[in-house]
Formats: structure tokens, C-alpha cells, sequence
């Protein structure tokens, strides 16, 4: 069977993550979940004092990405790769509210950007990858044949990952995350480098009322129509 490449778009707290494993899963493909990435660089100038919730000094962090090393190592036991900085496997920090709060700003680094779109772009230069993220069908791969953009109402997304993190433990209020989502939304799509949006050939997917099974399934069968005409 050829293989393909997949992009996966949309809004933050839709699934893509989840959707993106189960398919790479299935297709015995390669998975690259890009805002781990993000959350990682984010994650990193948190620690060396670049970003609070007073200031942000950009300066700083675009002087120190040469000295941020991210690499992807595989999990047998969770059937993914975990996200490593620095040699530091940091996949549970990088999950956490704080990060959360600051990965948008982050992201909107034009430098950063630049960064991380090269090394997601050599990671799929052989095709047979799914990459989930905001800009992967408009920046990164431009030409994947299969692009899937996801969406579903704030509310619905908040309380899914409210849900998430009292599962872990973590101490937050749903009125917290609800504005946590609202504030990426906006961020996200209104940043002068690689907004948000959807590409022109994406298939746009509302999950508010899907379940994972429903959505596996409906991507699924667009994965077989591309893959029978490519």
C-alpha cells in the first residue's frame, strides 16, 4: 500500500493527539504530535525565566534555540514517542496547565516557528506520517494528501480537558481551562505567522458530538479513498 502523508489541523483540545495515534497506530505509520514540540520550547523558556505571566522576552529565547534540543523517543508501553528536551524526558511537564497558558506565545515566534517547521518537515520527507498540529497542512505539508481539520465548540473541548487533567490530579477549576482555550483560540488564530486556519482541501470534522471510535472510523475511510487514488 503507498504511503501517505497526513495533516492534522484544528483547535486545541480536539482530539487531534488521540486521533493522530490511533491512525498512525493502524497504518503502521510514523506519529509526530508538533505541539508537544511547542510545548516543549515553551516549557524550556519557563524554566530559564523567559516567559511569566508579567513578561515574555523573546529576545532571550531566540538567542538560546540553538542550545534546545528536541527528539522524540518511542514508548513501547504507551505505543507513542515520549517528548524529550535536552535529553530530558519531559512528556508529563509539558502536559500541565502553566504550559499550557504560555505555549501560544510561544509559538507565535516567528524564529521558533522557523525552527521547528524545518525539523517537522525532515521528519516526513519519506512520507508514511501523521503530524498533528496547527499549521501542518498550510505550512509544514502543503502538499499532504490527506488533510484533516478539527473542531468542536470551547465549551465542549474545555470540559474534555478539565476532565483530563483531574484525572491527573492537577488542581483547576473548569472556568480556568474554559478561558485557557478561549485565549489559545485567539492567540492562534489571529498571530501574524502561520494563524490558524484551514487549508483550501481540508475536510473539516466537527466532534463536538463524536466519540473516538465515530471519528477514528469517518477519517479512516477518507484515509482508504486517498490511499485507492494516490
Amino acid at each position: 500500500m503507498k504511503k501517505i502523508t497526513i495533516a492534522i489541523d484544528g483547535f486545541s483540545s480536539t482530539g487531534k493527539s488521540t486521533l493522530a495515534k490511533q491512525l498512525a497506530k493502524e497504518l503502521e505509520y510514523v506519529y509526530v504530535d508538533t505541539g508537544a514540540m511547542y510545548r516543549a520550547v515553551a516549557l524550556y523558556a519557563m524554566k530559564n525565566g523567559y516567559i511569566n505571566a508579567d513578561s515574555f522576552d523573546k529576545e532571550k529565547l531566540v538567542a538560546s534555540l540553538p542550545s534546545i534540543q528536541l527528539a522524540f523517543q518511542f514508548n513501547a508501553e504507551l505505543g507513542f514517542g515520549e517528548m524529550f528536551l535536552n535529553g530530558e524526558n519531559v512528556e508529563k511537564e509539558i502536559r500541565t496547565i502553566e504550559v499550557s497558558s504560555f505555549v501560544s506565545k510561544v509559538a507565535e515566534v516567528s524564529q521558533v516557528r522557523s525552527k521547528l517547521v524545518e525539523q517537522q518537515q525532515e521528519m516526513g520527507k519519506n512520507k508514511g506520517i501523521v503530524m498533528d498540529g496547527r499549521d501542518i497542512g498550510t505550512v509544514v505539508f502543503p502538499d499532504a494528501e490527506l488533510k484533516v481539520f478539527m473542531t468542536a465548540s470551547a465549551s465542549t473541548r474545555a470540559q474534555r480537558r478539565f476532565d483530563e487533567l483531574q484525572q491527573k490530579g492537577d488542581d483547576v477549576s473548569y472556568e480556568e481551562v474554559l478561558k485557557n482555550v478561549e485565549e489559545r483560540d485567539y492567540i492562534d488564530t489571529h498571530r501574524e505567522d502561520s494563524p490558524l486556519v484551514i487549508a483550501d482541501d481540508a475536510v473539516e470534522i466537527d466532534n463536538s458530538y463524536l466519540n473516538k471510535e465515530e471519528q477514528f472510523a469517518a477519517v479512516m475511510e477518507l484515509v482508504n479513498d486517498v490511499v485507492k487514488t494516490a
